[in-house]
C-alpha cells in the first residue's frame, strides 16, 4: 500500500474522533469536471512543426473548470483569552482518473497552523499570496469563468495556480472595511539569506458597492522558489502551468517559459469593482515583470538579458437573472513588451459563461472562450493561442467550449 493511501486512511479515520471531541473539524471537498470541445490543440510534431487538431476530452475542473478538485480538513481550538488556534490540510487530485494534482503533493493545495485574535491571524506553511487574496477576486475567472478565463498561463499567478511553500503570513481582521495583509517564505539557503527568498503585501478596502484590492508580491530566484521547485504541477500527462517548462518545449508553456534564468519575479496588481443591484462590474490591471535575466537562476537557451514585461488589463461584469442563473462576460488584453531586443506577443481573450444552480451544493455550468495570440512569444517563436489549461493551438486562435457540473461537500 502506498504512503498516499495510508495517510489518507489514516486522516479520514481520525475525523470523526476529532469531531466528537472538540465538535470544530470540518471535512469538505468540491469536485468539479466536464467536457471541453477545443478547435485546435498541438497533437503531435514533425520536423517542419507542430500537427494540430480538434479535440472532445474530459477536463478535471483544476484544469480547465471553475473550480480544482479537492477534499479538506479545518479546525479550530478556542485557546481562552481572545485567542484561537487553527489550521488547514488541503489536497487536490483530478477528478477524471484520481491522480494527485500540484505534482503529487500529498497537500498540495494549502496546509498551514497558526494563531488567530481579534487583531488577525499569522499563519505557517503552504498558503496563497495577497495578489492571490486580494486582488484574485476583481477577476472572471474566481466568480464564474474558472481556469480557461484566467490570464494567459495565470502569469500574475491570480489564480493561484503557485503557492508559496515555507512561508509566514500575516491577514488582519477587516477595520472599517479595510483588510491588510503580509507574507515572506524563507529560503533556507546557509549563506544567502535572499536566496529563494519571496515577500508580498497587500490591502483591501469595502465601503457600500464599491471595493478595491491590491497586491504585490516579490520572488527571488523563481526558477527554484516559485516554479521547479515548488509542487504544483501536475503530472507527466497534464499541461505543466505550474513550472517554467523547458525552453525548448514550446508545448509546455510558449507564454513565458523562455524566461526561466530570471533573477527576480515581481507582479504588482490592483482591482475595482462596483455591485449594482443584481449585477457587478470589474476592472483589473496587473504587471509582471521576469527580471534580470541571464543569471544562473534557470537556463536562458536563447541569451535573454535584461527584463520581460508583461502588463495585463481584464474587464468583466456579471449578472444574476434568477436567485438560480448566474452570466458573466469578460474581456482580457495582455501585452509581452518582449526580450533580447525581440518583439513581444499580444494576447486577447474574449469569455462568456452562464452558471445555474440546482441547489446550494451542486451546480451545472458552461464557458466559451476565442483567444487571438500574435507577435514573438518568450521561446522566439511565433505566438500561438493558449488557453490557460489547454495544449496550445498550432495557429493563433483558438476557442475552447466547456460543460461541466461541480459539487460541493
Amino acid at each position: 500500500m502506498s504512503k498516499h493511501k495510508i495517510t489518507l486512511i489514516v486522516v479520514l479515520f481520525l475525523v470523526p474522533i476529532s469531531t466528537m471531541a472538540q465538535d470544530n473539524v470540518t471535512l469538505y471537498g468540491i469536485i468539479d469536471s466536464g467536457l471541453n470541445y477545443t478547435n485546435n490543440i498541438q497533437s503531435s510534431r514533425t520536423a517542419s512543426g507542430f500537427v494540430g487538431g480538434r479535440q472532445v476530452a474530459m477536463i478535471e475542473g483544476g484544469s480547465a473548470g471553475l473550480q480544482g478538485s479537492r477534499w479538506g480538513l479545518r479546525g479550530t481550538e478556542n485557546l481562552g483569552g481572545g485567542l484561537t488556534a487553527l489550521f488547514v490540510l488541503e489536497s487536490g487530485f483530478y477528478s477524471n482518473n484520481g491522480v494527485l494534482n500540484q505534482g503529487g503533493a500529498e497537500f498540495g493545495r494549502q496546509v498551514y497552523v497558526g494563531l488567530t485574535n481579534s487583531l488577525g491571524s499569522v499563519t505557517l506553511g503552504r498558503q496563497y499570496d495577497p495578489v492571490v487574496d486580494l486582488y484574485g477576486p476583481f477577476l472572471a475567472a474566481p466568480q464564474w469563468g474558472g481556469y480557461m478565463t484566467s490570464h494567459p498561463s495565470d502569469l500574475d499567478n491570480a489564480l493561484n495556480t503557485r503557492r508559496i511553500n515555507n512561508s509566514v503570513k500575516f491577514r488582519s481582521s477587516t477595520y472599517r472595511g479595510l483588510t491588510v495583509e503580509a507574507i515572506t517564505s524563507l529560503g533556507g539557503t546557509a549563506g544567502s539569506f535572499s536566496h529563494n527568498w519571496i515577500w508580498g503585501a497587500g490591502a483591501g478596502y469595502a465601503a457600500g458597492p464599491f471595493s478595491v484590492g491590491a497586491g504585490y508580491l516579490h520572488v527571488r530566484d523563481p526558477n527554484t522558489s516559485f516554479f521547479g521547485a515548488n509542487p504544483n504541477a501536475g503530472p507527466a500527462t497534464s499541461n505543466n502551468l505550474g513550472s517554467f517548462g523547458s525552453p525548448t518545449s514550446p508545448e509546455t508553456n510558449p507564454v513565458y517559459a523562455g524566461y526561466s534564468s530570471a533573477r527576480r519575479l515581481e507582479i504588482a496588481a490592483v482591482g475595482a469593482g462596483v455591485n449594482i443591484g443584481a449585477a457587478s462590474v470589474n476592472l483589473a490591471y496587473s504587471n509582471t515583470r521576469f527580471e534580470d535575466m541571464g543569471s544562473s537562476s534557470g537556463p536562458n537557451s536563447l541569451g535573454y538579458r535584461g527584463t520581460a514585461a508583461f502588463n495585463n488589463v481584464e474587464v468583466n461584469a456579471r449578472y444574476r437573472l434568477t436567485s438560480s442563473l448566474l452570466v458573466g462576460i469578460a474581456y482580457d488584453y495582455t501585452r509581452n513588451a518582449g526580450a533580447g531586443g525581440k518583439d513581444g506577443a499580444n494576447y486577447n481573450l474574449f469569455s462568456a459563461g452562464a452558471d445555474y444552480f440546482l441547489s446550494k451544493r451542486t451546480d451545472v455550468y458552461t464557458v466559451a472562450v476565442y483567444e487571438k495570440a500574435s507577435g514573438v512569444d518568450s521561446l522566439g517563436q511565433n505566438a500561438v493561442a493558449q488557453v490557460t489549461g489547454l495544449t496550445p493551438s498550432t495557429t493563433d486562435k483558438q476557442v475552447s467550449l466547456r460543460f461541466g457540473i461541480r459539487h460541493k461537500f
